[in-house]
């Protein structure tokens, strides 16, 4: 096998794309491990993990390969573990109690608590180094990485020899990578933090050990603590216009078109172009949302699929699609799972996956079955296997206004920020399906609450009334979700200057903010945006 032959042990879960297209664009080709006899031929091995730790285990002892995994890590040979390829190596995880782990390194994993944190940990944070690692060997500054995960190794006296570096979030110091010998492993994921991680990969391909960019904190000697950045995401609302082209478009209040133009779907550039290009301009994550799939067969829809495959190859920030991701009937009669839709998606390059409608549907299930898990929801099948963080809702609420919550049963808002059109001064927030044309009798809390509880690990709350009018975030409705639920919030809709994401963030609290037309007309730029939160002391990737 080449020395530039690159073993991946892929166990089914998670975007094993994005991994291979970061070795590729390192020059690295890769292979996958496919018997048990592969590792005595590996020179090279990495496990990259997305998912759920008792699957991963499940993997491993079925197909024998944990005695010969074991002794390629005892051998010292080169090995990277990924997010829940490094939790793998502990003994065990309170994710699965009762499923032992490798047991290479002491400890288990545990759950980050959500009375006081947002869960899954989601975004760019920092490390603090504990030691010299070829990992540093590249890097040309101290900067952020990218995390995912709702579980987290904990320093301790029995593992402090492996312990490369540590990260805060909050009050919680976890381990954030390891290492000893050959053997590393980071709880982010390199192949998701840009520039940065891939500078990480070419220093652990290469091997080499130079004087750190990182400054060193070994334990027992103060350290500085990390805090999770606020993300800047640039969305893509992608369809195909009149002529058959898949185009970027961007609608007002959900109308994409153009009426100075005989009626012509709005054109705003090319998918992957577009992608790329705010990769390039410092977006902390890309979305695609495919706003006509809910009238096609998701896996028959290749051009959005090649869209996911070109972006991975370039774009080396999360990927999130939406649009379709729900079981269906095809053409031929095959009946399809929302998990056989949403593990295609994977495969194509997407890190996550957004569910709308469908989503309104399994919570009025939940609901209707008494708040019972049942398991057949589009959400339980997908965070089941890719586990919590892979699985984003994306809510198109709408106001309605009374006069006070004596006049409905719904979550009502005495609206602070923005007053109704005629001055009014409460409201609750309707569902909106189908692209914001059909109301549901749900409010936003009730759906995002029992969305949480399916299994979903982050919103993406769009404002049907705020779309496109440039104005600023729905503040009353961002804070309203954001206390209603403790997984991330993703503000989404009106977005107009630098000042509107302040806003946002300084008032509710919300975890990240998303915006479109703004990007995609050149108003203001991401770079825009980042320097303004900076000057206004909010944490943000450089």
């Amino acid at each position: 096998m080449s020395a530039r032959t690159v073993h991946v042990l892929d166990y089914g879960a998670g975007n094993v794309r994005s991994l291979t297209n970061a070795l590729s664009a390192l020059g690295y080709a890769s292979t996958f491990v496919t018997s048990a006899e592969d590792f005595g031929s590996a020179d090279i091995l990495l496990f990259p993990g997305v998912g759920n730790f008792q699957q991963a285990m499940q993997f491993l002892n079925a197909n024998d390969y944990v005695a010969p995994l074991k002794a390629y890590i005892a051998a010292n040979k080169r090995f990277l573990g990924i997010c829940l390829g490094m939790q793998t190596l502990f003994e065990g995880s309170e994710e699965c109690p009762g499923v032992a782990g490798l047991g290479i390194v002491p400890g288990v994993v545990t759950k980050f608590p959500t009375d006081s944190l947002a869960v899954p940990h989601i975004g760019w944070n920092g490390i603090t180094a504990r030691k010299p690692s070829p990992l540093f060997s590249k890097l040309e500054a101290d900067s952020n990485v990218y995390f995912v995960h709702s579980f987290r190794a904990t320093p301790s006296a029995g593992n402090q020899d492996w312990v490369l570096t540590t990260t805060n979030y909050g009050d919680i110091e976890f381990i954030s990578s390891i290492q000893k010998g050959n053997v590393m492993a980071t709880q982010f994921h390199p192949e998701k933090s840009g520039a940065v991680g891939l500078q990480m990969l070419r220093g652990f391909l290469e091997g080499e050990v130079v004087a750190p960019a990182l400054p060193l904190h070994p334990f027992g000697q103060p350290a500085p603590s990390t805090k999770l950045c606020k993300r800047v995401i640039a969305c893509l609302d992608v369809r195909s216009n009149d002529a058959g082209d898949l185009v970027v478009t961007k609608g007002d209040q959900y109308d994409v078109r153009e009426a100075s133009d005989g009626g012509n779907v709005r054109n705003m550039g090319k998918p992957v172009e577009l992608c790329t290009r705010y990769y390039n301009e410092g977006a902390d994550e890309v979305t695609f949302l495919n706003i006509t799939s809910f009238r096609e067969q998701p896996l028959g829809d290749t051009p959005m699929l090649a869209v996911l495959e070109a972006s991975s190859r370039q774009v080396f920030v999360p990927l999130t699609v939406g649009g379709g991701i729900r079981g269906y009937k095809d053409d031929n009669g095959r009946e399809w799972t929302a998990l056989d839709v949403a593990a295609r998606y994977f495969r194509a390059g997407a890190d996550k996956v957004s569910i709308g409608s469908d989503a309104v549907d399994a919570a009025e299930a939940y609901y209707v079955n008494g708040r019972l898990l049942r398991q057949t929801s589009s959400i339980e099948q997908i965070s089941t296997v890719y586990g919590r963080q892979a699985v984003v809702i994306s809510v198109d609420p709408r106001r309605v206004y009374v006069a006070s919550a004596a006049d409905t049963r719904h979550h009502v808002v005495e609206l602070q920020h923005k007053r109704g059109p005629n001055g009014e001064t409460h409201c609750w927030y309707q569902v909106m399906v189908k692209g914001g044309r059909e109301g549901r009798d749900m409010d936003v809390v009730e759906l995002t609450q029992a969305c949480e509880a399916l299994g979903a690990g982050e919103i993406l709350l769009n404002c049907v009334d705020m779309d496109g009018q440039n104005a600023g975030y729905d503040l009353d409705l961002i804070s309203l979700v954001k206390k209603s639920v403790t997984i991330p919030v993703v503000a989404s809709s009106g977005a107009g200057a630098p000042s509107h994401f302040t806003d946002v963030f300084n008032i509710t609290g919300c975890d990240a903010a998303l915006a479109a037309g703004i990007f995609h007309r050149k108003e203001v730029a991401i770079a825009e945006v980042k320097a303004r939160l900076q000057a206004d002391g909010i944490d943000v990737r450089a």
